[in-house]
């Protein structure tokens, strides 16, 4: 039997050829004709390139070759046969950013990504991509620094803005003083930065003025520990009680130390009661605190090993 296509617009439109075909193919002993039920025309849905998209793609910008990520990462060859030391890239998983670019739609995806040559040095990259013919395509790629440390970012009026801490003229590399909100946008050949906006020094007053809430696997969903600085104290919500003490700045931007902290004496159940000496503990080892990825980072060492507090903002 010869098949018989009709492809349609707009409408739903019966040629007489085709009823009779399908009369003609129907059981002779059947007075019931089967006729096909006609189906709306299904355009493609533009969105915006999802978290996913940016984890399985290529990137230019990076290195001399585009870098292909395969789950967020990308491992190249080594510097020398045998040795351990070659490039990684890697992309950012906590950080995602979408709105319109360039006017038209879709709106853009702003990734942010990591690479490393094996040493101590981690470059940050900003990443845009956009829907081109229904993929997801690196359109502008820009060098953020090496081991900057990103508060908040955002897309407004068609550009793209960081807040971050970055080495200022007198600082190690090691150790970024300097908060500076960055700008970029879309040009005829790729991103293009605009003038910084220089915040001044990173301080204890940068975490104020905000109610932080503690992050990661060991919060329950039903549970809010929260952090809350204020011209030398510090104070907040436990898991079960509140708690209170001082804070102190370092000499060195970045380092603190906090004193002997109190609470409220209120019984919860032991798994509570466990969560709150162990953050307890914690907070008061902590000795330097920082951004990691958009998230207040408080950190101490701990037998040589460093361990972290990761905190994010009710505001963002």
């Amino acid at each position: 039997m010869r098949h018989i296509h009709c492809n349609m617009n707009t409408g739903f439109v019966m040629a007489v050829p085709l009823l009779f075909a399908l009369i003609a193919c129907s059981p002779q002993n059947s007075n019931d004709v089967a006729m096909p039920v006609p189906q709306p025309l299904v355009m493609p849905v533009m969105t915006r390139p999802v978290p996913a998209e940016l984890a399985n793609m290529g990137y230019s910008g990076i290195h001399d070759d585009v870098v292909t990520l395969s789950g967020g990462r990308w491992e190249g060859e080594p510097y020398e046969a045998g040795a351990a030391s070659r490039p990684v890239v890697g992309l950012v998983e906590d950080v995602y950013m979408s709105g319109d670019l360039d006017g038209k739609s879709p709106d853009e995806a702003v990734a942010m990504l990591w690479e490393t040559s094996g040493g101590s040095g981690v470059n940050s990259y900003v990443a845009v991509v956009g829907r081109r013919d229904g993929e997801a395509v690196n359109i502008g790629t820009a060098l953020v620094g090496d081991r900057v440390q990103l508060r908040a970012g955002r897309i407004r009026d068609r550009q793209i803005e960081l807040d971050v801490i970055q080495q200022g003229p007198n600082d190690a590399a090691c150790c970024p003083t300097e908060t500076v909100t960055r700008v970029w946008a879309m040009g005829a050949d790729g991103l293009e930065e605009g003038e910084a906006r220089n915040r001044g020094t990173f301080s204890l007053a940068d975490l104020e003025g905000q109610e932080w809430l503690l992050v990661g696997n060991t919060v329950p969903d039903d549970l809010e520990v929260t952090l809350i600085v204020t011209q030398g104290r510090v104070a907040g919500q436990n898991a079960c009680n509140r708690y209170f003490g001082s804070i102190t700045a370092g000499d060195i931007a970045g380092e603190i130390t906090l004193g002997k902290l109190g609470s409220t004496r209120m019984a919860c159940p032991p798994p509570v009661m466990e969560l709150e000496d162990h953050y307890l503990k914690s907070l008061s080892s902590v000795s330097g605190y920082g951004f990691l990825n958009g998230r207040l980072a408080m950190t101490w060492q701990q037998d040589g090993t460093s361990k972290m507090l990761l905190f994010t903002s009710r505001d963002q």
